[in-house]
Formats: C-alpha cells, sequence, structure tokens
C-alpha cells in the first residue's frame, strides 16, 4: 500500500490485505451493496495502523484521503498560540478526512491526531470521486452521510453556545457518554470550552447526583 502522502512523516504503518468488512457493513446500513460496488471498494480501499499521539493530518498540508475507524479513537485540533483546542473526537466505526480535501485542494485547517492506536481504512479522494462518478448509489448513500455529520456538527456548535459548564457536559453525555472514560479529560474539557478544573468539578457533581 502506498503511504497516504498527508502522513508519511506520522510513522503510519501500511496493513497488507486489510479486511473491510466493516466499511462495507457501515454503507449497507444506509443502502444495498452490489456485487460490482463490493468489488470497487475491495480493490480501493488499503489499510494502516496510526501510533497513539501521532498526527494522521497536520494543518496545512491538503489531504487526500477519507479514513473509516476499525478500532481506535482520534480528535480534531487547532492551534491558538500554544494552546490546542480540541474540535471534534471519534472512535471506531466512524469516517475522518479534512472536509476542503472532498471538494477542492484546499490545505487542513485541522489536526488529526490518535488519541490510542488506530487502524483505519483509507480511500483516496480520487477514487471516492470515480466510485461516485461510476455507480449513481455511491452518492445516495454520501448523501445520507452528510446529513448524519452535518447533524453532528450542529450538536458541537449548539454545546458551544450553552454557557453553562453542566449544560455542555449534559449534553455531552447524551451522546458521548461512552467517551467520558475512556478519553483524557483534558481533551474533552478543551472541546467543550472549559477548563480542566471546571470539568473535574463538573464531573463530581455528577456522580454525586
Amino acid at each position: 500500500m502506498k503511504q497516504p502522502a498527508e502522513a508519511v512523516e506520522t510513522g503510519i504503518v501500511p496493513i497488507l490485505k486489510p479486511d473491510i468488512t466493516p466499511v462495507l457493513n457501515l454503507i449497507r446500513n444506509y443502502h444495498p451493496l452490489n456485487a460490482e460496488v463490493e468489488s470497487f471498494f475491495r480493490e480501493r480501499i488499503s489499510g494502516c495502523l496510526v501510533s497513539k499521539r501521532k498526527l494522521l493530518l497536520k494543518e496545512g498540508t491538503p489531504c487526500h484521503h477519507i479514513y473509516y475507524v476499525v478500532k481506535g479513537a482520534l480528535r480534531g485540533f487547532v492551534k491558538e498560540g500554544a494552546k490546542d483546542i480540541t474540535t471534534w473526537i471519534t472512535v471506531e466505526n466512524d469516517l475522518v478526512t479534512s472536509i476542503f480535501g472532498l471538494d477542492e485542494e484546499s490545505p487542513a485547517i485541522e489536526n488529526i491526531q490518535a488519541l490510542e492506536n488506530c487502524e483505519l481504512l483509507v480511500m483516496t479522494i480520487d477514487d471516492l470521486e470515480e466510485l461516485y462518478e461510476r455507480f449513481p448509489i455511491a452518492n445516495n448513500v454520501a448523501r445520507k452521510l452528510l446529513q448524519r455529520y452535518y447533524a453532528d456538527a450542529e450538536r458541537r456548535a449548539f454545546i458551544a453556545r450553552l454557557t453553562k459548564a453542566e449544560n455542555k457536559y449534559r449534553h455531552f453525555l447524551l451522546r458521548h457518554r461512552h467517551l467520558a472514560n475512556r478519553i483524557p479529560l483534558k481533551y474533552i474539557a478543551s472541546y467543550l470550552g472549559m477548563t480542566l478544573e471546571t470539568l473535574s468539578r463538573v464531573r463530581k457533581k455528577f456522580s454525586r447526583s
């Protein structure tokens, strides 16, 4: 497998003949797949491993790939001076990319970092575009996936606009309770727009109640 160009310096290790069943199952949740489409995926999807704390993508560089998370956790973050701000967190059975790479050759505005050792499936944006051109059902799946991810972005924007730390954490738990004891608290605090001390205080209050 050719290593993703945007990740050559981050220690990504290719997987020979990866099992792509998980991503096929994800797509089947939105639309049945015929043999020709499945064959396209098997030919064009590769796999890789990325170590904990390594960058999958660095801001300012173009992203030419879309990733499916088989195992592990990743986050997006932006830099503001010496501070980094977590913009999203995702784990297994999810897709990861820079949205700018899907439409134009614009550099990524976010970094993507592995929070755990990760196993990923990989497809190039060029192959994704060919998939759309050759198979109309792929556009149907893409529309449904974009609706899902737009809803996720709207929820993140909603949390960001809340002013009380307790309300921010309550809404986080509604959708991401499975991350509360898995992801380092400093990243959850950054994602919620509060200090680590504030998050620790809120969590103690929730545990008592």
